[in-house]
């Protein structure tokens, strides 16, 4: 065995024996002589089933045994995004602490009441926990935190990559300074991922105050290699049903035997797939392997379909949507499936880290698309096969491995206000000076200066809000609607749960949706298997009025939605520029590839970013991602233009000279960017609480680009500033 191996304690040096480990991992070598000997914050960056667990544990549960605390409280904390994963790596570390007898005590939603009793009661070993469980904490035990957790000397947090710069991981970085606040004393952190394309752009996650001071460990890779197969179908209005059916076929076929996952978007298609799958199976006459597995069916259920895809002897295949991408242990998974194009270069990463886990075995993708078939009133991005070339975008960038990187930290003020509710509520009041203080200049709003925190406090405090009001003496309390927020179990939660908003066209209800990204009168939408467009946005109600737009019909399939980075509209403009052919793509694939690269020179893109349509619309390349083409979007549609947005694209309603005028415009004035008023601003869980200008404010620190505008403006305008009319 290694050096690492003699640090560590005698139990988990036994521990291993039994395992019978040869030697350890070189990541865990490295992390072990590191939690050892420094002091250092750490990120260790493995492939799914790459150790990172123990990696960081042995060494941590060493320190723990051989240097036991007298302060009480519990050991160490981990802090996961799933309560799935929670309860699987509690599994995994019961093994480990029985040989030191240490207590491992996992806290979610459904652990039972008696087994959070007795971690209160006796706090110590190790505490898995939510984030939405640690909030809980705090609000319901606020008194209790420092007793809890002065012991405690390390935080792991596990899939660090899905915690960075979004409203869960200001939510973690919020609980630990207040954490560490009440304990009086800083907690080392422990960061683990799968997918981080650039670790050294996570450091600030873990040590805001000096980012260079962690130390970033990567796993050299030991995949072998990765097989891919992009198989493409075509579907016209009328027969989206035969080419669900062949799309079945072919995951039986190609998927029966084995254990696969098949990530098929939305939980209506996890449905629909499923049910076919199962029906070719009794037609066959053969056991059923294909299960369904998404959040709305039972516990029960879910865990009934990852022991099966844990054991041995039974093949089995998960229909699912992103639940089972994270890290819970399912065994070794010889496919991953995917249909429809993924919005994330990263989530394609996480997803195909769940395959090839055997030694000498190769991961494998299989991906599915569906373009529409190029009838009379085909939509230009049908014509460009938008869908298959963002795919191939994706899957080009994983294969260079590369992901998106963290986006820059933004104001976040829907999670600002849960945190200035939670405190309140922990503590019976506290003083605008003492919120701003833990939550800005010690804790991770610091992009909120006092003036804007003022203005918050102000909205929350307004007649007809309620959510806080002033004491004679200036301490903040609960308003009587705080008060009623708080007290529900809904409110520990950061992010949207089940506030979606109601789709509804001439009165009738179509169903429900999350928004998850700025929408507006006149955009499109992609709904129930149809192309829509937004007549109105209510925030207020959760109402969204469409009527049916023409222009073809929409893709058929699409996993969760996301906003398309602008290295991923860029390669794919490469790729319709382009000549070569991958060879992962089937021969259908090939045929629409090559269809949409005529589409796209025969529409005149090759000559320049602007295309008349001929009825007074144009079609605009803006060659950058959701972020700044939405961006320039809702200026166009500030000056009264019609605009459609797509993947690299813009479809503008308007005259050529008024086009122009616009653009100048636009690049002359970014600063003065202005969104329309019918545009929604109001896209997480606390924005319904806030001023119109407070929720422009957060828009423009995560969501706008204004300041792109004058280089795009200027790009699409040319030197000349002329545009020819086609012949």
């Amino acid at each position: 065995m290694s050096e690492a191996f003699h640090h560590l304690a005698r139990p988990i040096q036994k521990w291993i024996r039994r395992k019978g480990w040869d030697e350890l991992r070189p990541v865990q070598v490295r992390t072990i002589l590191t939690v050892i000997e420094t002091e250092a914050d750490i990120i260790v960056s493995a492939t799914t089933a790459g150790g990172k667990t123990e990696a960081a544990f042995l060494p941590l549960l060493s320190d723990v045994i051989d240097k036991p605390s007298d302060l009480g409280g519990f050991d160490l904390l981990y802090i996961g995004p799933l309560k799935a994963l929670i309860t699987d790596q509690a599994q995994r570390l019961e093994s480990i602490c029985n040989e030191a007898d240490l207590a491992v005590t996992p806290w979610h939603g459904d652990v039972p009441a008696s087994v959070k009793a007795r971690g209160i009661e006796n706090p110590s070993g190790v505490l898995l926990i939510t984030p939405e469980s640690l909030e809980a904490l705090f609000v319901r035990r606020g008194t209790e935190i420092s007793r809890l957790f002065a012991a405690t000397r390390a935080v792991v947090l596990d899939e660090l990559h899905t915690m960075l710069d979004s409203e869960r991981g200001v939510h973690i970085r919020s609980l630990l300074t207040r954490l560490e606040l009440a304990r009086r004393n800083r907690l080392r952190r422990v960061g683990l991922s799968a997918t981080l394309g650039e670790p050294r752009l996570a450091c600030p996650f873990l040590c805001g105050d000096d980012p260079g001071s962690v130390v970033v460990i990567e796993a050299d890779d030991e995949r072998a290699e990765l097989k891919v197969q992009l198989k493409a179908y075509e579907s016209g209005k009328n027969d989206r049903v035969p080419v669900q059916a062949a799309v079945a076929g072919e995951l039986f076929l190609r998927l029966r035997g084995d254990d696969n996952l098949v990530f098929a978007g939305a939980r209506k298609s996890v449905e629909t797939y499923a049910d076919r799958l199962r029906r070719i199976s009794e037609e066959q006459d053969v056991p059923l392997e294909f299960f369904p597995h998404h959040a709305s069916l039972s516990r029960e259920h879910r865990d009934f379909v990852e022991q099966r895809l844990k054991g041995e002897g039974l093949p089995t295949t998960a229909v699912c949507t992103s639940t089972l991408e994270l890290g819970i242990d399912i065994g070794d998974i010889v496919c991953v499936a995917q249909i429809g194009a993924p919005f994330t270069v990263s989530s394609l990463r996480q997803r195909i880290g769940r395959s090839g886990r055997r030694r000498g075995k190769s991961a494998i993708l299989r991906q599915y698309i569906v373009e529409q078939k190029r009838e009379n009133d085909a939509a230009f991005a049908d014509r460009l096969r938008l869908g298959l070339v963002r795919s191939i975008a994706m899957i080009e960038l994983m294969l260079e491995r590369w992901c998106e990187p963290p986006r820059s930290i933004a104001l976040h003020l829907s999670t600002l206000t849960h945190q200035i509710l939670s405190i309140i509520a922990e503590r019976g009041g506290a003083s605008a000076a003492n919120l701003y203080s833990v939550l800005c200049s010690q804790g991770p709003f610091r992009n909120v200066d006092p003036q804007l925190f003022a203005e918050v406090l102000r909205a929350l405090g307004e007649p007809g809000t309620d959510l806080i009001e002033q004491a004679t003496d200036g301490i903040l309390l609960l308003g009587s609607v705080g008060e009623s927020l708080v007290e529900h179990y809904s409110f520990y939660a950061v992010f949207q749960t089940s506030e979606e908003y109601q789709i509804v066209s001439g009165g009738r209800s179509l169903g429900t949706m999350p928004i998850e990204n700025i929408v507006a009168p006149g955009m499109l939408l992609i709904f129930s298997g149809q192309r829509w467009k937004i007549v109105e946005v209510d925030d207020r109600d959760r109402v969204v009025s469409v009527k049916s737009a023409t222009g073809g019909m929409p893709p058929m399939f699409g996993g969760e939605p996301g906003d398309i980075h602008d290295k991923v509209v860029s390669r794919m403009f490469q790729i319709l520029e382009g000549e070569e052919t991958p060879a992962y793509l089937d021969e259908y694939a090939v045929q629409l590839l090559n269809q949409g690269r005529r589409s796209y020179a025969m529409l005149g893109f090759n000559d320049g970013p602007l295309v008349a349509r001929g009825d007074n619309s144009w079609i605009v390349a803006t060659r950058v991602g959701t972020t700044t083409t939405t961006t320039l979007s809702l200026a166009m549609r500030a000056k009264n233009f019609e605009v459609q947005t797509h993947d690299g694209f813009l479809e503008i309603t308007g005259g050529e000279e008024s086009l122009l005028r616009a653009l100048r415009s636009i690049r002359d004035g970014a600063q003065n960017f202005a969104v329309p008023n019918d545009a929604n601003l109001a896209f997480e869980k606390f924005h319904s609480y806030l001023t119109r200008s407070l929720l422009l404010k957060d828009a423009l620190s995560c969501r706008l680009e204004p300041l792109e505008l004058p280089s795009l403006c200027q790009r699409l305008l040319g030197s000349d500033e002329t545009m020819a009319m086609p012949e």
